[in-house]
């Protein structure tokens, strides 16, 4: 538990730190010195946030760097509109325009398969050597004549063509069924995964539960995750059940009332 404390200390600053920030931001005229110093503080001392965050999308492969920039932004985004008398913490109401925000850069402008840098040079030099060599022979040049002319294998030539297709992305439904009457990309994907849908919910509650106090935490831990009924918590922790109902009670209801995705 001694780790679990730490953070909470760590969290607990950080949201001190925040909200005095926030308090004197409110006081202050947008455009002005002191308004522009209050708000880069607030910038970085919640980009600890930001980097948790971009964490989570580390598989991508793309710079953490780019993702910790673009994650940035939607922190930025968040400041900007955050109210601090709604009474909601600000990482609550930060993460979902953080997340939102790193997922429009993948969607945006990220290829759809990683492709190495010299493959991707290589896929640009076939490209320009099938060009030149359509004109000159009148046909699409056959893939051992683009060898030839660039002074690389065929397998070089294959692996860069294929290459240069993670730049196109076709979509799903731009057509069912295939001319040959073979399904279409959307018929031949697997089921959805139905756990999927709580992924966001279960990595948000996990950053406020942090947040409550470390008995109140211990507690939820022994309820839903070892299934622990009220009446053997009571005897494990040493207190009634009645007392261990009223702090599970209040424990969810701050969860729910700090969770944004929560509808």
């Amino acid at each position: 538990m001694a780790v679990t404390r730490t953070r909470g200390t760590k969290g607990a600053s950080a949201r001190e730190v925040t909200a005095a920030l926030f308090e004197r931001l409110v006081r202050l005229e947008p455009g002005t010195p002191e308004h522009a110093r209050v708000r880069g503080a607030l910038i970085e001392a919640n980009l600890p946030l930001v980097r948790w965050i971009s964490h989570r999308f580390r598989s991508r492969n793309e710079p953490m760097e780019d993702v910790v920039q673009v994650g940035t932004i939607g922190l930025i985004h968040a400041i900007d509109r955050f109210d601090p008398t709604r009474g909601v913490q600000f990482p609550t109401f930060a993460m979902p325009t953080i997340i939102g925000e790193i997922r429009r850069y993948f969607r945006d402008n990220v290829r759809s398969v990683h492709v190495p840098r010299r493959m991707h040079e290589l896929s640009i030099r076939i490209h320009a050597a099938g060009e030149e060599l359509t004109g000159m022979l009148g046909r699409t040049p056959t893939t051992t004549e683009i060898a030839r002319r660039l002074a690389v294998p065929e397998e070089d030539v294959r692996a860069g063509a294929e290459a240069a297709r993670a730049y196109r992305v076709s979509s799903l439904e731009a057509s069912r069924e295939r001319e040959d009457g073979s399904p279409g990309p959307a018929e031949a994907l697997g089921y959805e995964d139905p756990g999927l849908a709580g992924v966001e919910h279960r990595a948000l509650v996990r950053h406020l539960l942090v947040q409550l106090p470390e008995r109140e935490q211990r507690i939820l831990l022994l309820r839903f995750y070892r299934n622990l009924t009220q009446s053997q918590i009571s005897a494990e922790l040493g207190v009634s059940q009645m007392h261990i109902s009223r702090l599970l009670s209040r424990s969810v209801a701050r969860l729910r009332e700090a969770n944004p995705l929560d509808p």
